[in-house]
């Protein structure tokens, strides 16, 4: 089987709609099990106007909810095995460094997730911080520290590159700058797939993992309205001040970071760009993802506060050198939605969005529960799939209960 040409003859045993990360990593994780895989992309493959570019993304296992932790431990090992695969490397290991006011809700809900799921991880104050990190971290009154050697920062073009390649080599056929108008239901086959330059592809299941789209697509296709919304975000990377470059690096142990509170601030070693440190705000401004104001730095005064705060000896807070745009898609608990789209689709649609800002370390993960809800009739193994059911917000419109209170998104 292959792709279809315009009268749509060929059929494909799964269709995967977006070739991010996600949709990668699916296709991938379906071609291997001898699925017959068909992806298509809205835009160039590798693009830069969505979630899934650029040269880095945090790893930690380290999350105030008890559902992630194992998640990621998977996905440490699944990252691991396509890299032996391909035959280089998209990972690079590093500490994880949470910091945050001691009496944050959050942080210590991640303390307690980490005793819950044992994950090593050690307290630490302000003696304990600069003697690790080389004074690099001020903690300010009243904060605290937690660090695990299960961190890292992954190369996202990078890796859905390397995903992709992997699909090819399990037989998946890719095929770009193919938008898709409309998904039918077809009592023959399982579904249609149309695309705006009039192509047509039959598949037996279909898989959407159109990110920041993914509201647009299924409200178009079914009328329901998900509570996905996208978010306009910009990434920064400062100056670090002259002689203190190389205390940044992960050869010198400096870790991957978050700072609990508000701002939620995160970061990552030098390791992009050289001399540049890598420190943005979780969160962003509502957009319309074909409409978004392509440089809007509504957030770098809330991390220019932050760096004055907590790196003030070590890195330029003046402006940052280099700023890029990105876009989160949130959903109101920041949890994921990766279910059967239901209706008159049954299980024969799967949708994977709503990955909130902290979906790119699990992506193997996701892929793997995606190919087995397909390929194994929606049983999947070593997840808890309650969290990301579509039926949740029907229940209650901010989705599930978090005991650790408000979310840690902030949103302008």
């Amino acid at each position: 089987m292959g792709s279809s040409g315009g009268d749509g003859d060929c059929e494909y045993d799964v269709i995967v709609i977006g070739a991010g990360i996600m949709g990668s990593c699916a296709a991938y994780e379906l071609s291997k099990l001898g699925q017959t895989t068909l992806l298509l992309e809205k835009f160039d493959f590798l693009h830069h106007v969505g979630s899934s570019h650029g040269g880095s993304r945090t790893i930690r296992v380290t999350y105030p909810e008890l559902y992630y932790p194992p998640m990621v431990l998977e996905s440490f090992k699944l990252w691991e095995q396509a890299q032996s695969e391909i035959g280089y490397n998209v990972y690079t290991k590093t500490p994880q460094l949470d910091i945050g006011p001691s009496d944050n809700k959050s942080f210590l809900a991640l303390i307690s997730s980490c005793q819950a799921n044992s994950i090593p991880f050690q307290f630490l104050n302000q003696s304990d911080v600069t003697k690790l990190f080389s004074g690099t971290f001020d903690l300010p009154e009243g904060w605290t520290a937690v660090v695990t050697e299960l961190g890292g920062v992954l190369k996202p073009t990078k890796a859905v590159a390397m995903f992709q390649s992997l699909a090819i080599r399990h037989g998946a056929v890719l095929r770009d700058r193919m938008e898709v108008l409309d998904i039918k239901k077809d009592h023959n086959c399982g579904v249609q797939v149309f695309t705006v330059s009039g192509q047509r592809f039959k598949g037996r299941k279909c898989v959407v993992t159109v990110g920041a789209w993914t509201r647009k697509l299924v409200n178009s296709v079914t009328g329901m309205n998900l509570p996905i919304q996208p978010l306009h975000t910009s990434v920064y990377y400062w100056k670090v001040k002259e002689g203190k470059e190389d205390l940044f690096s992960p050869e010198s142990g400096f870790p991957t970071f978050a700072s609990y509170g508000e701002p939620y601030i995160y970061g990552t070693p030098v390791i992009e760009f050289p001399g540049l440190v890598k420190i943005a705000l979780h969160g962003g401004s509502f957009c319309d993802p074909d409409k978004r104001e392509w440089g809007r730095n509504s957030v770098v005064d809330s991390v220019r506060s932050w760096i004055e705060l907590v790196m003030p000896k070590f890195v330029e807070a003046g402006e940052p050198v280099i700023s890029q745009d990105c876009m989160y898609s949130m959903t109101p608990d920041e949890d994921y939605v990766i279910d059967f789209l239901g209706g008159e689709f049954g299980e024969d649609v799967v949708v994977a969005g709503g990955f909130s800002g902290h979906g790119f370390k699990l992506a193997p993960v996701v892929g793997r529960v995606v190919a087995e809800m397909v390929v194994v009739d929606g049983e999947v193994k070593g997840v808890e799939m309650k969290h990301f059911r579509i039926g949740r917000f029907a229940e209650d419109p901010k989705g599930n209960a978090k005991e650790h209170g408000d979310n840690q998104v902030n949103s302008l």
